[in-house]
């Protein structure tokens, strides 16, 4: 009797169990996925083979992507960090600069975000700490209502263009160098401003840019008949014409 025929079957009984199907397993998996490769990396059939289930049994907890897509950015939401004892101001942009290293620490989830709008608690906390801030500095509620969509949505593009730059070397650099080389008469005040287009270090930037904001939206009011939001008939999401 040959060897081979004295093999005896591996019952499936003694394979590890797997962890019981949620959602909430399916959204931490699809958040190892990005994080390990980005956007490119994450599909539903992928998700499926990395929890050894087929890919109709995740349409059990999940519509589709897009329905993942904003489960998975607000769970990463929820790691937001709050600065409650900074004055209002200060606090408005901390909370802001935290969400910038939410949206940077996983590849992909800028991207996500700038295409997303999340309906879940990470998506609210965020939003109820903006308006707190800006309420404890004296924005008045419309304007703060108005301004906490600016404020992500300026943090967001910011995430998306760091993102986007990743591996394509000194971008920066490269475009001010650019500049450097313009035709004179051509871009007179490039030619005289570019120094100062490129000036300051990135995180200084930053604040700057998030302190014109905060104290646009204090200044600013809104528009008339601005108290009833206009929404689009199809998906109800803000829209510019």
């Amino acid at each position: 009797m040959s060897e081979k025929s004295l093999q005896v079957p591996v019952s499936r009984r003694n394979r590890p169990a797997k962890a019981p199907l949620s959602r909430e397993v399916i959204v931490r998996t699809g958040l190892e996925l990005l994080e390990q490769g980005g956007l490119a990396n994450l599909s539903m059939r992928k998700i499926a083979t990395a929890l050894d289930t087929g890919s109709a049994s995740l349409y059990v907890y999940v519509k589709d992507l897009n329905h993942l897509h904003a489960l998975m950015l607000d769970a990463a939401l929820e790691e937001v960090e709050d600065s409650p004892d900074l004055p209002a101001v200060e606090r408005v942009k901390a909370i802001l600069r935290s969400y910038l290293t939410v949206l940077l620490d996983r590849r992909g989830l800028a991207s996500i975000a700038a295409v997303t709008m999340p309906r879940g608690t990470g998506g609210m906390r965020l939003n109820e700490l903006l308006l707190d801030g800006l309420l404890d500095a004296g924005v008045r509620p419309e304007r703060a209502a108005w301004g906490v969509d600016l404020l992500t949505l300026h943090v967001t593009a910011k995430a998306a263009e760091l993102t986007a730059w990743r591996g394509q070397g000194d971008v920066v650099g490269e475009t001010e160098a650019a500049y450097e080389r313009a035709d004179e008469q051509a871009f007179p005040r490039l030619s005289q401003l570019h120094q100062l287009l490129f000036a300051g270090p990135g995180p200084r930037r930053f604040d700057w840019a998030l302190h014109s904001l905060i104290n646009g939206i204090t200044q600013t009011p809104l528009p008339p008949q601005a108290a009833a939001p206009e929404r689009d008939a199809g998906n109800g999401v803000r829209h510019v014409q």
